[in-house]
């Protein structure tokens, strides 16, 4: 963004007496007399006789064209006023400006202008604000250099319409010059522009020292001034100052409103201070905003995030009427609890409940919106729920969501998260419009699935189409490279990524490259790579280091990855059971007695090993005791046939969850039909050796999402290629 013209900045020092005696508010520069001859009649530009009609009588005229975002009658008022000779009055050509402004319409707002024989600030202000309200802030900024050149000086509305074009540009150096003439005319402590000031540098995040700099300057303060403050303090993940601004605002005697209240309860929720949330709602009935749909979806997003679904559930329940953007609050509440769920036995209950409220706003007789759809799409992702998904699919085409790239986006993750990429290949293609994140979803799906060849040909159509790739693109792409076992071409396009587009690799790009070694075995590349990477290694790459040694035999420099992936994460039980493991099958004795001993020193908690089938919407779960007679007398059935095809299995060793899920799946659903189970932990490998067995015994598609990965097995091959099991 160019700089502002430093001829003009260079001559402002004589400006002051008539800066200041032209500062005051637009539009009330110019004052007048807006009586009109047709008070009481509904406005009908047909049937104006411009004989009749005083110039005064244009602007509420026009102001009404703004009110119902009418184009056409503007447009006939302006016919009238060229009949009428009134083009000359520069407040009505001012005020028609600014209404084709408002109505959208800025190709004829700056043909009025450039036919002007004479402007004024608030003309040249108006022009602004028309390209700031239409999202074009550039040519905002370039109409105000051209005002600074011709010599007109700015009003601090002018001033704080170019700030809100830097805001939206997030141009921090030209909003500092702005910052200047605010300076030099004495503004800072005026409230609006104050107001502005704190808005603009908020917006340019990192800078919320000056913003708070700009705030302490307003001489009086009002909410406005308070909410712009404390919503700057989160969006610069800065809550706990943001909490302490509002007590200050409540001690100064300044009375909340909707706004600061929905964002100091956006802030509680961020931190989860459900007692200063509580005192909030306290307040807010207190001040009668007891029933305000803002007010009320975040005291309810407050709970859900606290783990207070009672709580939340009971204030959904409260509410006389409940507005579409209540029921998506409680959608979505849930939908992201999921994601931060302890457990996955809490995350399913989140995300049945997320589902429950989907289908009351069915019943309530509210159309869902695109955001009910993603939200309750990602609960479908989660939850492995295809059935509940379909019908949402459905739904979707009958509402006219689907030509929606978010919704059909959201399809697309929620075909491949439940393991079916003929849905999601569907769903992608049926989209009217693609954006980057649409590309990549699907590429990403391809990769998953291990359709390497489909990934890479798409990642080259998107190329050709114009679209430019992120990191999450290429991570999707070195994935299917990962998966086909294709090194060199992988490296080539981590070179592509690095040179051609400028992009700095990520732990999971290392991830992949290093996945594309441990596949083909050659573990010293594979460790030799761990060691120029820029990043100390996370614990995805020393578990892709484990595997890959175990799979190929190398027990020593297994044993040092999985000692590296303990030092990570030392109470994760999951970790401690696979060295274990590991120990005893290398009869290193003293090591599992020293492992043993580290696990109670750690408190380490016994694993949980649950699993979870979806049946007809209802959800079956099983732990690895369980004692099914009918689930156990399949399971043995099809553990003897196993035996046959080289399945090694120990009389007395323990069965894992998702066997008992998938077996009671064999029983209870229709033949043909995909079984899908979620479990808490990661699939063992004899576990994972037994489903694809069961696959091609049963000639059944399986999919079972562990804590790692998803798992599609068919006709006994797994998408993962058999590095996605570790215990």
């Amino acid at each position: 963004m160019a700089s502002l013209p430093s001829v003009v900045i260079g001559n402002t020092i004589k400006l002051e007496s008539e800066f200041k005696r032209r500062t005051a508010n637009f539009p009330s520069i110019e004052k007048r007399n807006f009586s009109s001859s047709y008070p009481d009649k509904a406005f009908d530009a047909l049937t104006l006789d411009f004989r009749e009609v005083e110039s005064s009588t244009y602007v509420p005229l026009l102001q009404q064209c703004v009110e119902k975002n009418s184009l056409q009658e503007t447009q006939m008022i302006h016919a009238h006023i060229i009949k009428s000779g009134t083009q000359e009055d520069l407040f009505v050509m001012t005020s028609l400006v600014n209404v084709y402004g408002k109505c959208g319409a800025m190709e004829a707002a700056h043909k009025v202008f450039d036919k002007l024989s004479k402007r004024n600030v608030v003309t040249w202000t108006s022009l602004m604000s028309g390209y700031v309200h239409n999202s074009q802030p550039e040519t905002a900024i370039r109409v105000f250099s051209q005002m600074l050149e011709t010599g007109s000086y700015p009003t601090n509305y002018t001033l704080g319409v170019i700030l809100n074009a830097c805001s939206a540009l997030l141009d921090l150096k030209l909003g500092k010059q702005v910052h200047g003439y605010v300076i030099k005319y004495g503004l800072e402590d005026e409230t609006s522009i104050g107001n502005t000031l704190c808005n603009f540098y908020s917006k340019c995040i990192g800078n919320l020292d000056s913003a708070m700099t700009a705030f302490w300057r307003i001489r009086e303060r009002n909410v406005i001034s308070w909410t712009t403050i404390v919503s700057a303090c989160g969006d610069n993940r800065n809550p706990d100052s943001g909490l302490y601004l509002f007590a200050r605002m409540l001690e100064d005697g300044i009375e909340p409103n909707e706004f600061i209240l929905t964002s100091v309860l956006s802030l509680c929720s961020t931190i989860q201070a459900k007692d200063f949330g509580l005192q909030i709602h306290s307040l807010s009935i207190k001040i009668g905003y007891e029933s305000n749909t803002p007010v009320t979806n975040s005291i309810m997003y407050l709970y859900l995030k606290a783990g207070s679904f009672t709580e939340a559930k009971k204030l959904f329940e409260g509410l006389e009427t409940v507005s579409l953007v209540t029921w998506n609050a409680m959608i979505a509440g849930h939908a992201q609890m999921m994601e931060v769920s302890e457990n996955t036995l809490l995350a399913t209950r989140n995300g049945f409940e997320a589902l429950d409220t989907f289908l009351k706003l069915q019943k309530s007789g509210l159309k869902p919106d695109l955001f009910t759809f993603s939200s309750i799409l990602t609960v479908c992702s989660n939850l492995l729920a295809l059935e509940q998904g379909q019908q949402v699919h459905c739904q979707a085409i009958k509402t006219g969501f689907l030509s929606d790239v978010v919704v059909g986006t959201a399809l697309v993750n929620m075909y491949n998260k439940c393991g079916t990429i003929e849905g999601a290949c569907k769903a992608f293609v049926e989209m009217p419009t693609r954006t980057l994140i649409s590309w990549t979803s699907m590429i990403t799906a391809f990769a998953q699935h291990g359709l390497s060849r489909h990934a890479l040909d798409l990642f080259n159509d998107m190329r050709i189409s114009g679209d430019r790739p992120n990191k999450v693109t290429f991570v999707g792409v070195l994935a299917a490279c990962s998966h086909a076992g294709m090194v060199d071409q992988g490296l080539t396009f981590f070179e592509m990524m690095k040179h051609e587009y400028k992009i700095d690799p990520i732990m999971d790009h290392y991830g992949c490259i290093i996945d594309m070694y441990v596949r083909l075995g050659k573990l010293d590349e594979a460790f030799e790579f761990v060691n120029k990477m820029e990043f100390e290694p996370n614990e995805f790459i020393w578990s892709l280091l484990v595997a890959g040694c175990r799979s190929h035999g190398n027990l020593e420099m297994g044993f040092y990855a999985a000692e590296k992936l303990l030092d990570l994460n030392p109470k994760d039980p999951e970790l401690y059971v696979m060295l274990l493991n590991m120990y005893v099958s290398a009869g290193r004795w003293k090591d599992v007695s020293r492992l043993r001993k580290l696990m109670k020193d750690e408190k380490v908690m016994k694993l949980k090993d649950w699993s979870w089938v979806s049946i007809k919407d209802k959800v079956f779960s099983f732990r690895c005791d369980d004692k099914c007679e009918e689930v156990q007398d399949l399971l043995k059935d099809l553990v003897e046939k196993s035996r046959n095809l080289g399945y090694e299995w120990k009389e007395n060793e323990e069965h894992h969850s998702e066997k008992f899920a998938v077996v009671f799946g064999l029983l209870k659903m229709e033949k043909r039909a995909v079984i899908r189970v979620v479990k808490s932990t990661s699939m063992c490998r004899e576990c994972h050796n037994f489903v694809k067995i069961v696959s091609m015994l049963t000639e059944r598609e399986i999919v079972v999402r562990d804590s790692k990965r998803l798992h599609r097995f068919v006709k006994g091959k797994c998408s993962c290629g058999d590095f996605g099991s570790l215990l």
